[in-house]
């Protein structure tokens, strides 16, 4: 890791300046003081959830077109998004655009937040946006382009709430990293999807796409619906730019937010899972009302849950490439032998920028050394290829430790995601314990959860190309590590000599990435630091190297 201090220089893995705290109850979740955040009206956690993991952009879609479809007079919908496509398919023939519109057009409130985004020439979804703002607010919703962030910031939220007014209809929330965007509206297959966007070459002409997104039901729901409320109710402007402020006023988009109805009590208990709002914002001025020093209870939250962790941390995440990030992972392998690491990331970046591309290798390569001179050969780093070889992006954004904590949002493992843009992530430990050996991986005393065991190994039978029934062998922790390992192997064997025998069955391949030459890291550095991956926190957090 000497090779890049003098780029990057030093971090401390201090996240609060406290010692750890914790419910007895709730050991691996963050107490209130931990949180570090007064202003939000969010609770520390809520019990008695049901929550089900929507895997892919298609599985998503459709339980989203289901719950709008039901949505119409005296119904509350809102949503958040970084980027939204008024005609992305939700279904066959039923657009993004048709299935909000149509709940308003039936009576329902629809209110909506979309990044307002930065300059569209770089690439940025501004237009898209403002087109789904646009058609919504025609059919009687209420969407707001939100630029109420730092500089070269984003809201990069990505939920849905559905309040029923039926007593007999479960209210919804939908947390995750699935936008409701172009190209996400994929399967298991990983062909892609047929309405794409521009992307990396190497990808092809319909990029493979794999995201994850949770649906929730029971009283976690309300916070869901709060976080929506802190941000709708902040009375900052929505942008000071002017530019940005006269097309939205000569096109009459919203630019003061009405108010919102008085929001219905909590739903009631209707499952055994407990979950934690994670969120990360950063310290703004004016500042945000409900986080007016910021929150990174993300980043806490992931350190807390992996000094913890003893035997298997399983990771799927699109940016994997801060040095902050990763020796937070390293720290908890240092300090645990037998701890072992599992992270599948994509190949290629979403980038073929000549100004992003370098900064982005450069953290990226980093972060990869740093944890693997921590944990040697018990780190395993991966990419997805489909089933004819093309490589699949991987958008998703889950974390699962010793199969007893799980988390699944927006939030990457950077530094931007953990200090600078707005994010929300749901953290989940289930009360039901899982009875298959072993039934304490972590010898804590805690157990293996249903939920948390379930997400990983229907996450992991997928990539290597299993049956659904097919997991015997990956249930324990340590021969679930030796497994991949093997069918790593044997597919890179086969990719470097195709035409000795037929292809073995899998999807994961061992990640190589090219360092960027020791010239490149320093003229990359600037960039990385203030655009690619920047630093929310207050000054004296920096100073102090604490979150």
């Amino acid at each position: 890791m000497r090779r890049f201090s003098s780029v990057f220089g030093r971090s401390s893995l201090a996240l609060t300046g406290r010692r750890e705290q914790f419910d007895p109850a709730h050991p691996w979740f963050l107490s209130a003081a931990e949180r570090g955040n007064s202003d939000t009206r969010i609770r520390d956690w809520t019990d008695g959830n049901d929550v089900i993991p929507l895997i892919h952009g298609k599985v998503y879609f459709a339980a989203l077109a289901e719950a709008l479809a039901r949505a119409g007079s005296d119904d509350l919908v809102l949503f958040t998004d970084w980027r939204g496509d008024a005609d992305q398919e939700l279904v066959d023939g039923v657009t993004v655009a048709d299935a909000f519109a149509g709940a308003a057009r039936r009576g329902a409130t629809v209110r909506g937040m979309m990044w307002r985004s930065h300059i569209e020439t770089l690439g940025f979804p501004g237009r898209r946006n403002r087109k789904l703002a646009e058609v919504l607010e025609g059919a009687g919703g209420e969407v707001i382009l939100d630029q109420r962030v730092p500089a070269l910031g984003s809201h990069h939220q990505k939920f849905v709430v559905v309040r029923y007014s039926d007593a007999n209809t479960p209210d919804v929330a939908f947390v995750g990293g699935i936008d409701l965007a172009r190209a996400r509206r994929d399967d298991a297959d990983h062909f892609g999807d047929p309405l794409s966007r521009p992307f990396p070459p190497e990808y092809g002409e319909t990029p493979a796409w794999h995201d994850a997104q949770l649906q929730i039901h029971g009283p976690a729901v309300r916070d869901v619906e709060d976080v929506f409320r802190e941000r709708w109710e902040d009375p900052a402007a929505l942008s000071r730019l002017p530019w940005h402020a006269v097309p939205d006023i000569l096109r009459g988009l919203t630019r003061t937010p009405s108010e919102l109805p008085p929001p219905a009590a909590p739903p009631e208990p209707s499952g055994t899972c407990s979950v934690q709002l994670l969120r990360t914002y950063p310290r703004r001025r004016p500042a945000y009302p409900f986080a007016k020093e910021g929150e990174r209870s993300a980043a806490k939250a992931y350190a807390k849950v992996l000094h913890r962790a003893r035997s298997l941390v399983y990771v799927e995440d699109q940016y994997l490439w801060s040095v902050d990030v990763a020796r937070v992972f390293a720290e908890a392998l240092r300090r645990e032998p037998r701890l072992r690491l599992v992270a599948v990331v994509p190949k290629f970046l979403d980038d073929d920028s000549p100004i992003t591309i370098p900064s982005a290798l450069l953290g990226h390569s980093s972060a990869l050394e740093t944890i693997r001179e921590a944990g040697g050969d018990r780190v395993l780093v991966l990419d997805l290829e489909n089933d004819r070889g093309i490589p699949v992006y991987v958008h998703s954004k889950v974390c699962i430790v010793d199969d007893t904590w799980a988390a699944v949002g927006s939030d990457n493992f950077n530094r931007r995601s953990w200090t600078h843009d707005s994010e929300l992530t749901a953290a989940v430990v289930d009360a039901t314990r899982d009875v298959r050996a072993p039934v304490d991986p972590s010898g804590l005393g805690d157990g293996a959860r249903r939920f948390a065991r379930d997400l990983r190994l229907r996450l992991v039978r997928e990539h290597l190309g299993r049956a659904d029934d097919d997991d015997a062998d990956l249930i324990d922790p340590d021969r679930f590590f030796e497994v991949v390992s093997g069918s790593v192997e044997a597919l890179d064997r086969w990719h470097t000599a195709p035409s000795a025998g037929t292809r073995p069955p899998g999807r994961l391949r061992r990640h190589r990435i090219e360092v960027p030459p020791q010239w490149q890291q320093r003229a990359a550095a600037l960039v990385y630091r203030l655009v690619v991956d920047p630093d929310g926190r207050p000054v004296r957090m920096r100073l102090r190297r604490t979150y």
